[in-house]
């Protein structure tokens, strides 16, 4: 079969037949009495072979030694092939990045394109300082969606903060940007995520941090349970009080609580709940956290409950619940007086 028979049925041109051939890759059995080549029904299944393995990103190098060693083994090569695949995909995942980072900034011009670039090069610095350079610089401008996503890939808490400043400083509602943050199976990233969010205005923060309410790291529930509590979100209670319970930045959530609770409309929320979890609880010290949560309450509220927790059968939590009514009354009395 001549090479231009031989190119139409394969689809390889005969130019890279000829380069083939001057490679000694797949030279042609025979020559024609005019001297073309003229390949054999082995040559032909050469060809096929050669381009089944360049389909797998071998070179032509690499294609002959496969080729021509009956011993070579294809496990350490495919080894190689997979990691120089990966690295190529992962250069080009940041090339991708880089571009919507740009796309999203939207320049009018390319000074703009460039100060986006080194921008980019700035928070991608395996240095620090660096990073919370470029995070702080005044004219940085970067997008709220490049800085949401730094937020959640940054393990350090200055330039985090930076960051997170930063993000703020656009003035934008990049909810969206990190809500996905708090599905990661990564609990670092959800902390970082839930962070920012409690950080952030606005009701898509809101329902992304409510969401973190369900969450299983302490952590995560805990910026969201502040967060959504100092908004007097209802659905916060049963985390606050948690937080109390956990004793994991316990004396900002019975604050928090006490406020929510002069609100009004958590009140009674608030109080069946604390009752609850007090009667619950097995742990003297636990009781104790929730005989202080009680007691900033609002002063109505507090005397309703701090006598029936001054029944308890620990005498530390009995006294301390009755100190506090104590003090509570004596400040009443106080008041009363003064006016």
């Amino acid at each position: 079969m001549l090479i231009g028979e031989v190119a139409r049925r394969s689809g390889v041109s005969a130019r890279m037949l000829r380069h083939y051939d001057a490679l000694g890759l797949v030279r042609p059995t025979g020559r024609t009495v005019s001297g073309y080549r003229e390949y054999a029904d082995e040559d032909i299944r050469r060809i096929f072979h050669v381009e089944s393995l360049r389909s797998l990103g071998l070179s032509l190098r690499q294609i002959g030694q496969v080729l021509d060693d009956p011993g070579f083994t294809p496990s350490a090569l495919i080894g190689d092939l997979i990691r120089e695949s990966e690295a190529r995909l992962s250069r080009e995942r940041e090339l991708l990045r880089r571009l919507r980072a740009v796309d999203a900034s939207e320049p009018s011009g390319w000074e703009e394109v460039l100060g986006i670039v080194e921008l980019l090069h700035g928070l991608g610095s395996p240095s620090a300082a660096r990073r919370q350079r470029a995070a702080l610089a005044p004219d940085a401008g970067a997008p709220a969606s490049l800085l949401a996503e730094a937020i959640l890939a940054e393990s350090d808490p200055h330039v985090a903060g930076a960051l997170r400043w930063a993000l703020a400083r656009t003035g934008r509602d990049t909810a969206a940007g990190l809500a996905p943050g708090l599905d990661s199976p990564d609990v670092e990233v959800r902390r970082r995520a839930a962070r920012a969010l409690a950080e952030m205005p606005g009701e898509e923060a809101a329902a992304a941090l409510a969401e973190a309410l369900a969450d299983p790291d302490t952590e995560v529930r805990g910026h969201a349970a502040l967060a959504l509590g100092a908004r007097g979100e209802p659905g916060a209670v049963p985390a606050l009080l948690g937080m109390v319970v956990e004793g994991a930045n316990d004396v900002e959530a019975a604050e928090i609580l006490g406020a929510m609770a002069r609100g009004g409309e958590a009140a009674e929320l608030i109080r069946g709940a604390l009752v609850g979890e007090f009667t619950a609880a097995e742990d003297a010290a636990v009781r104790l956290r929730l005989v202080q949560a009680a007691a900033e309450l609002p002063s109505a509220l507090a005397l309703e409950v701090l006598p029936r927790l001054a029944r308890d059968e620990d005498r530390t939590v009995a006294r301390t619940a009755a100190a506090l009514a104590g003090v509570i009354e004596e400040r009443l009395r106080g008041e009363a007086s003064d006016s």
